[in-house]
């Protein structure tokens, strides 16, 4: 469910679909990921792919390192719902034979794809196709003449390098693109997405690369993308994550919610617990969340353990759950629901949060 909120304007920016997903010019900001199988591996893939789709995945990319991999993008494809993008580096053949599998999109490195006159082959493919291509610029790899320039992979250097492959694609007439400029330190990325913003009107896809582990990199990759978000600067986004990709999904949902940008499936808020907590609330908070992660709908779920704080909160959200000294009261709406003894709470709880969810559920239809 997209959210607007006045608080995050958005960039203006074009608008461009890959696959059903439109990016840009105002649509909702998008969730991708990337497969972590060995792409030459289809039924690993496709298994994996359908994993993010169930997540919430909305853009799926999927690494093409040879032409094994490439070839089996044409399974893949016709396996899989959600739009796919595939990854190409090094070898522009690549990125045609993905092109004729039937892929919504491709992710271009303008520093290793080579010569000028194989990137405007692969344009014109593209283009024949309605195809989005993303110039994808990471600091990590950018072109030797630039890192000369500039003395290292600057903000200045990677806004070079891909306003170099805009211009190509623009003198080609193929306007259908997006572009990216990730590093793994949060200043300079947004350094270089503020620099673009004044040259151009495309859409951005946004994150932080190489961020890191899933507790370390959800945080940079918070930290990143709200202060993105903030300016406007995302239009599609990944977290980065050394983790599955379901969670990179799950992170970044997160984010958004927190941000009140989208939001899916519950959020459960829950206290930090002091002295007065006479309940295991960290290992009833994580079963909640374990139990509730499937679902779809959005609602606010509270888990709280202070008889202080605790019923006014839990009052607040959609369904709480707040514990005393020897009972445990339920809320829903702000409502008193009824009051079960601390050791039934955990089963009742959820079973009524499953309960509001698909009421909620028929209310939007």
């Amino acid at each position: 469910m997209a959210v607007l909120n006045p608080l995050f304007p958005r960039r203006p920016c074009r608008r461009v679909r890959v696959g059903r997903v439109d990016v840009g010019g105002g649509a909702p900001v998008s969730v991708q990921s990337m497969t972590k199988t060995d792409t030459r591996d289809v039924a690993a893939t496709v298994a994996q792919a359908r994993s993010l789709e169930r997540a919430g995945c909305e853009i799926i990319r999927l690494a093409v390192p040879d032409e094994e991999a490439a070839a089996a993008l044409a399974a893949v494809r016709k396996a899989v719902e959600a739009p796919l993008v595939a990854d190409i580096h090094f070898d522009h053949r690549l990125a045609l034979r993905a092109l004729r599998s039937g892929v919504d999109g491709l992710r271009l490195n303008p520093g290793n794809i080579g010569s000028r006159s194989k990137v405007e082959e692969v344009v014109r493919a593209a283009a024949e196709r309605k195809t989005v291509i993303r110039i994808g610029v990471n600091s990590g790899s950018l072109e030797r003449d630039l890192l000369a320039k500039y003395g290292g992979a600057t903000a200045e250097a990677m806004v070079e390098s891909a306003l170099r492959h805009v211009s190509i694609l623009e003198a080609l007439g193929h306007g259908e693109l997006k572009i990216s400029l990730k590093a793994s330190d949060v200043g300079r990325t947004l350094e270089a997405y503020r620099l673009m913003a004044s040259k151009v009107d495309y859409p951005f896809h946004a994150g932080i690369t190489e961020a890191g582990g899933p507790e370390s990199g959800a945080i940079k990759s918070a930290v990143g993308l709200s202060l993105l978000l903030r300016e406007g600067l995302a239009d599609t986004v990944r977290v980065s994550l050394t983790a599955p990709p379901e969670e990179e999904v799950r992170t970044a949902y997160r984010i958004l919610s927190s941000l009140k940008l989208r939001q899916r499936g519950p959020e459960v808020v829950s206290c930090p617990t002091c002295g007065r907590c006479e309940v295991d609330l960290m290992a009833l908070t994580a079963e909640v969340e374990k139990r509730v992660a499937g679902l779809k709908t959005f609602f606010v779920a509270a888990v709280m353990g202070c008889p202080v704080n605790g019923p006014g909160e839990a009052r607040e959200a959609d369904i709480g759950l707040a514990f005393g000294r020897d009972k445990a009261v339920i809320f829903r709406r702000g409502a008193l629901l009824r009051q079960v003894a601390p050791s039934e709470a955990l089963e009742v709880f959820v079973r009524e949060a499953k309960a509001l969810a698909d009421e909620i559920e028929k209310e939007d239809r």
